[in-house]
């Protein structure tokens, strides 16, 4: 009998094409050697398009979940995606509160094709519970602008950015600069150290599912015990090469290929 692999736990929605949420979620971690467990928050009808519909379960549901996976199995370490509403963030941030283990906040506002996944009335909640309770917070440019009115052109921003972050009380915010021009570059930070993550760019369109992606790669080595900037250089590399392998599907934006390392 073989050693239980480390145990990652994404809260999070459902994408039904597969590419970002849950789907994105469970397939970085197994590709990370991570055994994925998941606890549904929110539908969604989604495809290569864009987003058609989504609808949330009720808190009851979503609290029933994680208790049920984390009383009788253990977690490592847990990722948040998509919560959707005020009162989903407040009971999740009041689950994570309790489990003392690392969590990585993804605090996804809109999806890639420009879709709002978080209600407008759930902000506060974010800012003022579910980021005081993150060992890193990830947002990308647009959700750092959408929380803190931060906006960044620029490297140079993107410090003012991650203080704004930090603020709110996560022990590390990685911001993600992928919208700006010029190499990928990402900023992690805890206010004292700081880390630049750099790639080449990648000239491909077929980008769904980056974020979550990035986010899970890092939950599951932090569960491996990895300190957060070993954690994050290897999430990094690994959704880079996600992104280089990125492929088409349907008729608009085509998904990071989780399982690049397997066929390269």
């Amino acid at each position: 009998m073989s050693a239980a692999p480390p145990r990652v736990l994404t809260v999070a929605g459902s994408d039904s094409g597969g590419g970002a949420g849950v789907q994105a979620d469970l397939k970085t971690m197994l590709a990370l050697g991570a055994h994925g467990m998941s606890v549904l928050t929110a539908v969604t009808a989604q495809n290569s398009l864009g987003v058609q519909g989504a609808w949330e379960l009720p808190v009851d549901a979503v609290r029933a979940q994680y208790r049920s996976v984390v009383d009788d199995i253990g977690v490592d370490a847990v990722k948040t995606g998509m919560l959707a509403s005020a009162e989903l963030v407040e009971a999740v941030a009041e689950l994570i509160a309790g489990t003392d283990v690392p969590c990585v906040v993804d605090p996804v506002g809109v999806s890639k094709h420009g879709d709002p996944l978080l209600a407008a009335s759930a902000l506060d909640s974010v800012r003022k519970r579910l980021l005081p309770v993150a060992t890193v917070a990830t947002p990308n440019l647009d959700e750092v602008a959408q929380l803190t009115g931060v906006r960044v052109e620029s490297e140079d921003g993107m410090r003012r950015a991650a203080g704004a972050v930090l603020s709110y009380g996560p022990a590390w915010a990685l911001i993600k600069g992928g919208h700006l021009a010029g190499d990928a570059v990402d900023l992690l930070t805890d206010g004292s150290a700081e880390f630049w993550l750099r790639s080449p760019r990648h000239d491909n369109r077929h980008t769904h599912g980056t974020g979550c992606t990035l986010a899970s790669a890092l939950a599951s080595e932090l569960a491996k015990g990895r300190p957060v900037p070993e954690a994050a250089a290897a999430a990094k590399e690994y959704v880079t090469g996600a992104i280089a392998a990125g492929f088409a599907l349907g008729g608009g934006i085509g998904p990071v290929d989780h399982g690049w390392r397997f066929r390269s």
